[in-house]
């Protein structure tokens, strides 16, 4: 363990040491597992909804996006984790009951999904489909609260072990392995989706076979990956916040259940001209940056004829891509263009290579899908390393969780949005045309155009004001509150 640095010192007398490389990448095995989940709900469950079960794509899509419409309970999360211990810990407590939930939360999900199907093939879109349909969002909406209660406290974790000037490096190494659960997940998600003994033809089309085939293949993944995520998660953070955690000698009020509130957040949002630019241009690029989210994998089945197994496949590229872009943007091209120019550029590719997913379907070609796929990842995977970069100039220590937990409502909402708008211009399309390839094209081509669109607030970001601007809100804020 690193402990060169000057030593940091907890009320004054145990030494705190910085972390260490190899700290960081277990760190990282907490959102490893949150990647593996990812897969399951966005890579598969999508594709069986809108392509197996032909769920109406709005439908779907919308029950999808209640897991980030339910995002605004991160700031409730973030400031939960800021006041009340729990198990006598600031974040771990929140960490484990919420992976607890998550992964308990995705079977009973999928099973749900079953008796959705059933219902559509037996009634139609009647009365008892409508009542699965809302299930189904509910069950959604139980699993993104289960998601905030674990993942706020743990990324404002991550600002209480950390200091500044190593502190890109972590951020770096920890979501790089978002990107190789999704690698993870992906293949053995497709590898459990091939097994013969299941029938893996059968599960290329619903229409030859029954939902309780398909559901012999799919539950078995929804219960081996859940169990991995689980094991990881205790893996991941047991005994660390004990040994690194600087949030005691950093929080002057650690201890103020009234310390910041929901109202408290949105003022320091909105107190600064900067914060607001920043604030409305990560609401736009994640809407554009996430569209082909829940869509890409229906389009490969519709549009190319592939399978499940395949369709799921496509992640292994996206997530290549992406590793490499975060990890090449943190080490290399941040210290080098600098947080805003990397951004720049990552907008710019990503919006290219969504226009690819079109180019990719007139011709069927899969390989030049599956490479547009990985090229997008990359400039992602950019965007994402520049984009959070700049988002944690904007945290203060003594409110990390509210903080953490603002920001990420933003990204949220912003996702569940996207889903939705995602499986309306779908279903609009689907109207529209008669080609599956314009419908999803529809897609694709407002995605492309809302990366552009979002270079436009970036320039207007000025990093300098942007780091004072904020500074000076919080403080006149956090006054004020201990004013009262």
């Amino acid at each position: 363990m690193d402990t060169r640095d000057r030593p940091i010192t907890d009320s004054g007398t145990q030494p705190l040491p910085r972390i260490g490389l190899l700290t960081m990448f277990r760190l990282g095995l907490f959102q490893m597992g949150l990647g593996m989940m990812s897969l399951l709900t966005l890579g598969i469950i999508n594709r069986i909804a809108i392509d197996e079960l032909r769920v109406p794509a709005l439908i779907a899509t919308g029950a999808i996006a209640m897991e980030r419409l339910v995002s605004p309970a991160r700031v409730f999360f973030g400031q939960l984790s800021d006041s009340k211990p729990l198990f006598g810990k600031h974040r771990s407590g929140y960490v484990w009951i919420g992976a607890v939930l998550f992964t308990s939360l995705s079977f009973i999900i999928v099973q749900v999904l079953w008796q959705l199907g059933l219902s559509l093939q037996t009634n139609g879109m009647t009365a008892p489909t409508y009542g699965w349909a809302a299930l189904f969002a509910g069950c959604f909406m139980l699993y993104g609260l289960s998601i905030s209660a674990s993942s706020t406290p743990f990324a404002a974790m991550l600002v209480d072990i950390s200091d500044e000037d190593h502190r890109s490096k972590l951020i770096g190494v920890v979501w790089s392995m978002l990107m190789v659960g999704i690698i993870a997940g992906a293949i053995i998600g497709s590898t459990l989706l091939e097994q013969p003994e299941n029938g893996a033809e059968a599960v290329r089309n619903l229409e030859q076979v029954d939902i309780a085939s398909l559901s012999l293949t799919v539950n078995r993944v929804f219960i081996i990956v859940p169990a991995i995520v689980l094991s990881l998660c205790f893996l991941a953070t047991v005994g660390i916040e004990e040994k690194y955690s600087r949030y005691n000698q950093r929080s002057t009020v650690a201890n103020s259940e009234e310390r910041v509130t929901l109202k408290t957040a949105i003022r320091v949002l909105t107190a600064s001209r900067q914060t607001g630019f920043f604030f409305s241009f990560l609401l736009l690029l994640t809407v554009s940056l996430f569209m082909h989210e829940v869509v890409i994998e229906p389009y490969g089945g519709q549009v190319f004829d592939m399978s499940i197994a395949e369709t799921t496949q496509l992640n292994v590229f996206f997530g290549l891509g992406t590793l490499v872009g975060i990890a090449g943007t943190g080490f290399l091209l941040v210290p080098r263009l600098g947080k805003k120019r990397t951004t720049q550029y990552g907008c710019i590719g990503a919006s290219i290579f969504a226009l690819c997913f079109i180019v990719a379907g007139v011709g069927e070609d899969v390989d030049l899908l599956r490479s547009a796929f990985l090229f997008y990842g990359v400039c992602a995977g950019t965007l994402t390393a520049g984009a959070t970069s700049l988002m944690l100039d904007l945290t203060v220590a003594e409110t990390a969780g509210t903080f953490i937990g603002t920001w990420g409502l933003a990204q949220a909402m912003a996702r569940g949005i996207s889903t939705i708008v995602s499986g309306g211009v779908l279903n609009l399309g689907t109207w529209a045309f008669e080609s599956p390839l314009l419908a999803y094209g529809s897609v694709f081509l407002l995605q492309s155009l809302g990366l552009l669109l979002a270079l436009i607030l970036l320039k207007r970001i000025n990093i300098k004001e942007f780091q004072a601007s904020t500074q000076n809100a919080v403080s006149r804020v956090m006054e004020g509150e201990l004013e009262k």
